[in-house]
Parts: structure tokens; sequence; C-alpha cells
């Protein structure tokens, strides 16, 4: 750029009388050392020329604090859209319209309605020889454990509150506890019978409906005791986490309203009904050569092999996953696949 008088080749404009710069917009440079920054931008003062600055923008979770600092945002919160602030992070929650929930609340319903059809005709015919054979008391309790399986679907999907998190905890093993406590006790009842008759030809003890009504009892009874526990030591209640879908991006950014069931204690929570099933599955191993005639005991090995399958994908599926909608619907997907099986025995 320089100051001259006559001919301009670039522009092809002859200056008379008043100078010419050669610019390409004929606008005289501004005669400042720095402009002065835009909203949502710090100065950074040039070393050794005090009035001289460059001009940063406030990047990633940090607004304009001042003219000379940019400062982080607390952890819930975000920068407004100039950075001149910081704004609260949306709160998300699992929707029941989300691919995520749609899945298992169809899968649920039709689970729903085939055990309650399978409950109806068990009580329509409740007093014949088939229904008897069957083990109606043991019978009722699987078809309860069923049912309470696919209810848990609609409080892990529901809005998290102090209710639905109460619901979830006491749901979310309970179902799974009935279905294998009746499975074990009907398998170990087998298992005795016959181990029974290579010795004696007496009866063994506790294999009465009563007897096992009993014994299904107090295996769930600990399931039970075990939520109590918990309660008292943790009561239930809500949190936002931030930090699930807390992206580079801040306009992104969202807080997930969760129940405070930790890893851990989801484990606990599982950890005795899936002790019910390896047990059941050791008692199906065991009763696998019964005679045909015994048409309980291959149904019952069989449920128990594919449902040890299905637990052994979801662990790692369900621990690999970040996002909490998806481990819901994973959870959830799981427990209705397990309970398919349970249905054919």
């Amino acid at each position: 750029m320089s100051l001259y008088t006559g001919w301009s080749h670039s522009q092809n404009i002859h200056c008379h009388q008043n100078p010419c710069w050669v610019t390409d917009d004929y606008i005289l440079p501004a005669s400042v050392c720095s402009l002065p920054c835009r909203t949502g931008e710090r100065k950074k003062v040039v070393k050794g020329v005090s009035c001289c600055w460059h001009c940063e923008r406030c990047e990633g979770y940090q607004f304009q604090a001042s003219e000379f600092t940019c400062e982080l945002c607390s952890y819930e919160m975000r920068p407004n859209q100039n950075r001149t602030g910081c704004q609260p992070i949306p709160i998300i929650k699992l929707e029941w319209y989300s691919p995520w929930a749609l899945v298992p609340v169809f899968i649920s319903v039709l689970g729903i309605i085939t055990t309650t059809f399978v409950i109806v005709t068990f009580v329509r015919y409740n007093d014949t020889p088939i229904v008897r054979a069957s083990g109606r008391e043991m019978s009722y309790v699987l078809l309860t454990g069923i049912f309470l399986c696919y209810i848990v679907t609609f409080p892990m999907i529901a809005a998290p509150d102090v209710a639905v998190c109460s619901l979830r905890r006491i749901f979310l093993g309970l179902g799974m506890c009935f279905s294998y406590a009746a499975l074990l006790t009907k398998t170990n009842r087998i298992h005795r019978i016959f181990e029974q008759g290579k010795k004696a030809v007496t009866a063994p003890r506790f294999i009465s409906p009563a007897s096992q009504l009993i014994i299904t009892s107090s295996l769930i009874s600990v399931q039970l005791l075990g939520v109590l526990v918990w309660f008292a030591a943790d009561p239930p209640h809500t949190f936002v986490d931030y930090g699930e879908q807390r992206t580079q991006d801040p306009g992104n950014a969202r807080g997930v309203l969760k129940c405070d069931i930790s890893d851990l204690s989801l484990i606990c929570s599982l950890g005795y009904s899936i002790l019910l099933m390896v047990t059941c599955t050791v008692y199906a191993i065991k009763t696998r050569s019964v005679p045909e005639t015994f048409n309980e005991a291959k149904p019952i090995g069989f449920t128990m092999y594919t449902t040890c399958i299905i637990w052994l994908a979801f662990i790692p599926i369900f621990f690999g996953t970040a996002q909490s909608e998806e481990r819901v619907s994973t959870l959830l997907l799981d427990y209705e696949n397990s309970k398919k099986f349970l249905l054919e025995i």
C-alpha cells in the first residue's frame, strides 16, 4: 500500500489533486493498532505494546467474564449464545416415543397379553388332570414372575421420581426371582425324587405343594429382604447426569435425569436372581436323564441353558453401553427374551 499521485494502473483511476490509496475497496485504512473485540472475545495484550492486543474467542464451556478474561461455566451450566454469561443445560429423559422405548414397550404388551391368556386358561381348567400334573402352585408362581418381568418395562421407561425409582428397585430383580425360585424348587424336587428312588422306596420329604410353596416363598423373601436393606442404606432419589451427554459443542450438551442406581447396586439386585438361575441350571443338568414320561425336566433344562447364554451375552453388552437409554433398552430386551423361553415350559 503506498500513497502517490498520478495514474493507478491497478484501478485505472487518475488522481489529480487528492492522493489515492492503491487498494481494492477505496477505503482509507483505520489508524489504530487493534480494533475492538467482539462480544464473547477477550483481549490478549501484545507483549511490550500495552495499547495493542489480539482478540481471542472464549471456547468450549467458557464465557467472557471481563474484557481480558474468559472463565468456565459451572458443571451444570453452559455459555449462552453470545458467551456473555451462562445458562442451565437442558435436562432430558427417556421418552415414550423414543425407538429405545417403543420396541421394549411393544414386546412387553405382547408378553403381558400372552401371560394373561395363559393365567386365565390355567384358572379356567384349574381342576383338570393336565393342569394338576404341571404343578399348579409352582406354575402360578412362575407365571406371576413372568408377568412382573413384563410389567417392569413401564417404571423403567417412566420419568424418574422417588416413586418410580422405588418401583424400579423393587421390581428390577423381583420378577426374575419369582421365576427362577419356582423353577429351582421344581428341578430340586425332581432331582430329590429320583435320587431317593435309587436308595429307597419311600418318598423324600418336602415334596408336597404346600412344602414347595414354602420353599419358594423363602427364596423370594431373601430378595425382598435385600431390597429393604437397600432402601434403608440408600433411600431412592433422582439425579441429573451432566457427564453422559457433555459434548464438545456446548449447544448440544444435555443433562440426563436418572434414578440413582449404580452399576454395583444393579449387579447386587440381579446377582441373587442370577445365583438362582445358575443353581437351577445345575439341577437341570442333573435331571437331564430322567424318563421321557417326566416331561418337566427337559423343557426346564433347555430353558435354563438358553437363559444362561442370553445373560452371558447381555452382561458385556450392557456394561459396554455408554448411553443410559441404550442400557435400559438392552436390559428390558434381555428380560423379555428370558421370559419368552420361560413361557414355553
